[in-house]
């Protein structure tokens, strides 16, 4: 059955026509599908106009339009551009060159996704070592704890195989005996009030009895909370071996929990650094501001604080405390001893005990009184940014910190530290033994896929803990454009401006060689552009023009770049 004539249609291109939003003049264009077209022209002659304020505008506009009215309120909603009619627009992605990023907790690799992966990554096939002995601390099972009893003793000897007990509050160790005995577990040794050891089995240590010693460990983990622990018969105060089922390091009796990708993230209240909530900065006294002049002795005022009539008297304190300790109050602050200003910065104790309170009990008083604001105001001239003391700016907790990756033990913080080539290599050539290998395979696939492609836009300089708000209009627009082909869109119209700003020419191939990339993959691209070889790779060039502001606004040319040339 033939459609009526005025029904929606479908076509093969963006169709705008009667486009007069800015300066455009009554604009009609058509911009094939799946193509790179790039539009140029001379400053101010309606490029952007027409790529982003027409165009983009209105597939922004009507893609948001398909949301509810309830989750509409959380997006941005453009107005709609001035023109007749814009048909065949697809929904629409722009990437420009403003960095709306403000907040310190966003990343390179929050923006690209890729924290995102590592975690997941750290979760499943990173290793744990001992905080205390920084031996591997790996889950023990019956075979892998009876491999390691024949490798620590092979001598036909007799061993006991025992689990340890713990007695609840509300049992006395007769009750316990009891059970024990019940159950039968006769044999027992003594190690501490509240607390034994259970003989699970006295067996001769030889290869005949090897799946008897299986046996043993499999039920010492069940009744023993998957702990178990080996003696020589003839002594059973030195442990020939200890064996955990769980995360706990036998050696040195630490348990540590299971991860989760939460404990790798300084975004998630589980991972994130208890002092800095993940910020990987404190604010404190920065003591440079405190005493900015070192040439200036204690008596000159070296403590800038107490030089006004408000604190004379911590001043009037300083110098009697001072002279009774006999530290030099006329020697530049520079040549002190070390001992000596750790004396005027500490001091000796309280105020109340009589005795020299120091500066940092000063300023613990003055935070006492913050709900002041002229108290407010003298804390923040001597206060500043600084390295989290507990975290040292890994913005994590230290047990996220005892995971390691690789031949190398890089932890999570040691990978977003590196700049990315470096991270990309080390990816690479990461091996994960089975079968991890094949669990995490799409994971470390991918993530050395979106590594590749930061290196293919001249990003390998970046490090992923690198703060967007730090970073220019060109880098942020190249990591968008690396995120959007990572996250394999299909079927979607991406507005770039001037993405070759900054860049060497060596980056600026393989820049096209991405944009191709996107094209490839069934989406359309509309790039702003001046430069030639971003030009010549084009599929259609459109020439804006003739001039800028009311002078242009028209399409001096519309084509291929055959045609152009």
């Amino acid at each position: 059955m033939a459609k009526k004539k005025g029904s929606t249609r479908h076509t093969e291109a963006i169709q705008v026509r009667g486009a007069t939003q800015n300066n455009l003049k009554n604009v009609d264009i058509d911009i094939p599908l799946n193509t790179l077209t790039v539009i140029t022209g001379v400053s101010g002659s309606g490029k952007s106009s027409l790529a982003f304020d027409t165009i983009y505008s209105e597939g922004q506009r009507r893609y948001v339009e398909t949301f509810s009215p309830y989750a509409r309120q959380f997006l941005d909603r453009m107005d709609k551009p001035r023109a007749e009619r814009i048909d065949g627009i697809p929904p629409a992605i722009a990437i420009d060159q403003t960095n709306p990023v403000r907040t310190s907790r966003s990343t390179v690799g929050t923006m690209t996704e890729l924290n995102d992966h590592l975690k997941l990554l750290f979760a499943r096939a990173a290793t744990i070592y001992c905080s205390s002995c920084g031996d591997p601390v790996r889950r023990d099972t019956p075979k892998s704890a009876t491999d390691a009893l024949f490798r620590v003793k092979e001598s036909p000897e007799s061993i006991y195989l025992t689990f340890p007990v713990q007695v609840p509050h509300n049992f006395s160790v007769q009750e316990v005996r009891e059970l024990l005995t019940a159950q039968g577990y006769t044999r027992v040794l003594e190690r501490g009030e509240g607390e034994f050891e259970v003989i699970e089995d006295k067996v001769r240590l030889s290869k005949n009895n090897r799946q008897r010693i299986a046996d043993d460990f499999e039920r010492a983990f069940r009744h023993g909370h998957g702990k178990a622990t080996v003696y020589a018969a003839d002594n059973t105060q030195n442990p020939l071996l200890r064996v955990s089922s769980d995360f706990h390091c036998a050696r040195c009796d630490i348990h540590y929990k299971d991860p989760s990708p939460s404990l790798f993230s300084f975004n998630s209240p589980v991972g994130a650094c208890d002092t800095c909530r993940g910020f990987g900065r404190t604010i404190g006294i920065d003591y440079r501001l405190v005493i900015p002049d070192e040439s200036k002795s204690l008596s000159q005022g070296a403590i800038r604080p107490w030089q006004t009539q408000s604190y004379a008297e911590c001043q009037d304190d300083l110098i009697r405390f001072a002279r009774k300790r006999r530290i030099p109050i006329n020697t530049p602050w520079r040549d002190l001893s070390e001992e000596q200003r750790q004396w005027v910065i500490e001091g000796e104790g309280e105020w109340e005990e009589g005795v020299w309170y120091g500066v940092q009990r000063f300023f613990d008083w003055l935070e006492t009184k913050s709900y002041k604001m002229h108290i407010r105001v003298l804390l923040s001239k001597y206060r500043s940014y600084g390295e989290c003391p507990s975290c040292e700016g890994s913005r994590l907790k230290p047990e996220a910190l005892l995971w390691k990756l690789g031949p190398e033990r890089y932890t999570i913080h040691d990978i977003m530290t590196l700049p990315i080539d470096q991270c990309a290599s080390f990816f690479s050539t990461l091996k994960l033994p089975a079968p991890l290998d094949q669990a995490t395979d799409l994971l470390l696939g991918e993530i050395r896929t979106r590594m590749s492609y930061l290196l293919d836009v001249g990003l390998g300089y970046l490090t992923l803990d690198r703060q967007s708000r730090t970073l220019s209009g060109g880098e942020v627009q190249r990591i968008n454009l690396t995120t959007a082909l990572g996250t394999s869109l299909v079927n979607t119209l991406f507005v770039l401006d001037e993405p070759s700003i900054g860049l060497h020419s060596r980056d600026i191939r393989r820049l096209i060689s991405i944009l191709h990339r996107l094209r490839d993959a069934g989406n359309t691209l509309v790039v702003v552009e001046h430069d030639p070889e971003v030009i010549r790779a084009a599929d259609r060039v459109i020439d804006m023009g003739p001039g800028p502001g009311e002078h242009g606004g028209s399409v001096v040319f519309n084509g291929t770049l055959k045609k152009l040339l």
